[in-house]
């Protein structure tokens, strides 16, 4: 097996290492490489700018709006994208629903839904968690009851990342009870200004409302917006998971947060200490073994092998990875890493330098520290819980 990219494969590097550093706005790439909070319009504005280019749905085929690359060529995109500094792209649309509607929606939906998502138009939301359903998904319980030419949907979904956003969200239902919970699934695609939806954030740690309860009160929602055929959802549902927790091990990322580490590390006088260093040599010893399995998993796709399936595998290491660094990160900066004050920060002055770094935060490279910590400790929960994917992965990997 050949880890090593070919000579057109690095050509294919230079190239998107050379657009991304001429398009990637400065004060995005700022706010990137210094954990500042992002806007809506920040997100929006980078993936318009993908979206022009014809680069935002990187992983669809030519003929719905995408470039057409192969496994490799969307890696190296993904990887020169993270160590420039750009947002990264709100998965929802591009990497996860529109997947969907490639795979399993009709051509009226193609039509109608794709153009949206490859522009970076559309906001997409995610409508799969529900009070009592998390990581048992199959047990979630609003539902969608067909009416003529319609379905009416009441229910509650949470933890809906950027639902505040959102435009669109596309959901799972259930529409039987009969037989096993899996069976009884329908996908869903509902318009967010539909009467009967409301959106309630849920302010974390951190201070921000990054997710929300979606509740839908007699909602009606065209048959035309099914997804392939009712009753059929959890397919569909399983064949989005296994997008998102590849999406999740988020490995070029990681080695862009771990340059940032050693950068906090210096700054704050802790480089030299040899038990702390040898925390993050640790830590980059498992970014390269991820990595190395990412590889791995690419090098069997490019050669038409079936891939490993691995999926929850790496949801795990990846997921780990980022809770270690953004506690690394505040274990370096000690008491400077408080949360910060978002209004203070919006002025301009938390840690501002030309006050000499003295306010009580600290400088400004630790004023997020505490608060992506915080918001952080989601990663092993989201996309299926480490402990369920752990399960996952000793039945189909292990075989136990």
């Amino acid at each position: 097996m050949d880890l090593n990219f070919t000579p057109q494969e690095l050509a294919f590097r230079a190239e998107i290492r050379a657009w991304v550093r001429a398009n990637l706005p400065a004060d995005l790439s700022h706010k990137v490489h210094h954990a500042l909070r992002l806007s809506r319009d920040d997100m929006q504005r980078w993936a318009r700018i993908l979206g022009q280019k014809g680069w935002l749905c990187w992983g669809w085929p030519e003929r719905f709006g995408g470039p057409g690359w192969n496994a490799v060529q969307k890696h190296l995109f993904e990887e020169e994208c993270a160590l420039a500094g750009a947002p990264r792209v709100v998965p929802f649309g591009p990497v996860m629903v529109g997947p969907v509607i490639i795979a399993f929606g009709s051509p009226e939906q193609h039509a109608r839904f794709l153009p949206g998502i490859a522009s970076g138009e559309v906001w997409w939301s995610q409508g799969y968690s529900e009070p009592g359903s998390g990581s048992d998904l199959a047990s979630l319980k609003t539902r969608a009851e067909r009416r003529g030419d319609k379905f009416i949907v009441n229910g509650q979904k949470t933890w809906t990342t950027l639902g505040q956003y959102g435009e669109w969200i596309f959901c799972l239902v259930r529409t039987s009870s009969e037989g096993k919970p899996q069976t009884g699934i329908s996908f869903l695609l509902i318009d967010m200004k539909s009467p009967g939806i409301s959106v309630k954030p849920i302010v974390l740690l951190d201070g921000e409302p990054e997710v929300n309860e979606v509740f839908f009160d007699n909602v009606e929602v065209p048959v035309e917006n099914l997804v392939g055929e009712e009753n059929k959802g959890w397919t569909y549902a399983k064949y989005l998971l296994a997008n998102e927790r590849t999406n999740i091990a988020d490995v070029n990322r990681a080695k862009r947060e771990l340059e940032r580490l050693k950068r906090v590390a210096k700054a704050e006088g802790v480089w030299d200490d040899r038990r702390f260093r040898d925390q993050i040599a640790l830590l980059e010893v498992d970014i390269v073994a991820l990595e190395m399995l990412v590889l791995r998993v690419l090098s069997a796709e490019k050669s038409g092998k079936q891939s490993l399936d691995i999926a929850g595998l790496l949801k795990i290491r990846g997921s780990e990875i980022q809770q270690r660094y953004t506690e690394l990160m505040m274990l370096a900066a000690g008491p400077f890493a408080l949360p910060f004050v978002h209004e203070a920060m919006e002025a301009g002055w938390q840690g501002d330098q030309a006050l000499g770094g003295l306010w009580p935060g600290g400088a400004a490279h630790c004023a997020p520290l505490a608060a992506t910590y915080f918001n952080y400790r989601k990663t092993t929960i989201y996309g299926g819980s480490n402990e369920v994917q752990r399960n996952i992965v000793a039945q189909t990997v292990l075989g136990s």
